[in-house]
């Protein structure tokens, strides 16, 4: 089951990676601005993927999760290959839109079906192997897309990456097996699902907010995506610009930085899981996110600013490191903090913030500054200095991981009182 979900993950991150690596010729063929690419990139993607996440993943709670997810995968997968039909820049933002409509129904119900199979004590790393997606995902998405661009152009990349996700879906709906609500709690008298009762939206928002730290959480993983996505969205265009890349070279490597990316996101799960049970205090689950978004500002400066490629590669990679930290901890706490049948909504919440937030605003501010400073210092430094200028957001994601870590134990505590009171 994991291992399938993790397959849909990538596809999920492939999808929506492509576009990075593809904006510069897409500028050149339809003579965009960085603004219009922050827009294609952020705003216009987030607005439909982190909005729709929710109903999506309400539906999830009162439903077969692996039903709503398989649906979700076809959807995203036809709608990327889709964007390679655009003859236009409004056709290619609309295809996009698309894309984030499937896109919004995948983390939700994987989130809450990998919490019914692994307890709390094994919970961060098991999301932290799911979560495993994001860099290979964009791994996968860059290598190709930079690859399959020079062989026959953006619009063919866009096709193939798109209709791979096809057969998957249908492996993830006829293997998958829905697993009994809150199987891996134990919880007593657990009653069949469909004679469970879901909390509306509006009561589990309610619940889910009233935790000081879950607020903290959410907010601290929405700064530090507006981080995250902004270098995803821009670091091909980065690279080619300051360096000199291929499309295809600037894939490479960016898609050799992901693997790097992908041992951070496996550490902050395991570290998490490891130190939190040595030392009997879940407060790491916030710690080790918050230690990484704050170490990382120094090397961020280092990897944009660095002139010589071969002293910024090596910032890269622990840059890439240390904002991979977060996933894993903070999926698993979000899962901790919600009751059984708020799961895949408290996961959506987390996305919405996340999505509006950072994929929304940060690719499209890292435009928006790029242009204003375009004139006076040219196309590829004044990139790099919106990308250093977002950066500093994680020295504010860090103070909310810290914030938040205070009141953990005691919100921790309250959600499984009410857990273990109640039927899953």
């Amino acid at each position: 089951m994991l291992g399938l979900l993790f397959l849909g993950y990538i596809s999920n991150t492939m999808d929506r990676a492509i576009l990075g690596v593809l904006l510069e010729p897409i500028r050149n063929e339809f003579h965009a601005t960085d603004t219009q690419l922050g827009l294609l990139g952020g705003i216009a993607f987030a607005l439909f993927y982190s909005t729709l996440g929710i109903p999506i993943a309400a539906l999830a709670d009162r439903s077969n999760r692996r039903n709503v997810l398989s649906l979700c995968v076809a959807v995203w997968s036809v709608m990327t290959a889709l964007c390679g039909a655009a003859t236009n820049f409004i056709m290619l933002l609309i295809a996009r839109i698309g894309t984030a409509i499937g896109e919004a129904g995948g983390s939700p119900p994987s989130h809450a079906m990998i919490s019914d199979y692994f307890a709390l004590k094994k919970r961060a790393t098991a999301l932290s192997i799911y979560a495993l997606g994001v860099p290979l995902g964009t791994m996968l998405g860059n290598f190709l897309g930079g690859r399959l661009n020079d062989l026959i152009g953006w619009r063919g990349a866009f096709i193939v990456v798109g209709l791979i996700g096809v057969p998957l879906a249908l492996l993830i709906r006829f293997t998958v097996r829905e697993p009994p609500r809150g199987y891996a709690d134990r919880v007593a008298g657990a009653a069949a699902p469909a004679k469970q009762t879901t909390p509306d939206l509006w009561t589990t928002f309610s619940y889910l907010w009233q935790r000081t730290s879950f607020r903290h959480l959410t907010l601290a993983a929405a700064l530090h995506s507006y981080v995250w996505y902004s270098g995803s969205t821009w670091n091909a265009s980065f690279f080619i610009r300051m360096h000199g890349m291929t499309t295809s070279s600037a894939g490479d490597t960016i898609a050799m930085l992901a693997l790097f990316g992908a041992v951070g996101t496996f550490l902050g799960g395991f570290l998490s899981d490891r130190l939190s049970v040595r030392f009997g205090d879940r407060r790491w689950y916030m710690w080790v996110p918050g230690i990484g978004c704050l170490v990382m500002v120094p090397f961020q400066f280092g990897s944009y600013l660095l002139p010589e490629l071969n002293h910024a590669i090596p910032s890269f990679v622990v840059m890439v490191m240390l904002a991979s930290l977060f996933f894993g901890p903070s999926f698993a706490m979000t899962q901790a903090l919600a009751p059984l049948r708020m799961r895949a909504v408290a996961t959506s919440i987390l996305l919405f913030m996340q999505t509006l937030i950072g994929l929304g605003l940060g690719p499209l501010t890292v435009g928006k500054i790029s242009d204003l400073l375009k004139d006076d210092m040219g196309d590829a430094r004044s990139l790099a200095y919106g990308l250093v200028i977002v950066g500093l957001l994680n020295v504010w994601a860090a103070g909310h991981y810290f914030w938040g870590a205070r009141r953990l134990r005691k919100d921790l505590q309250a959600t499984e009182s009410l857990t273990d009171a109640q039927p899953a």
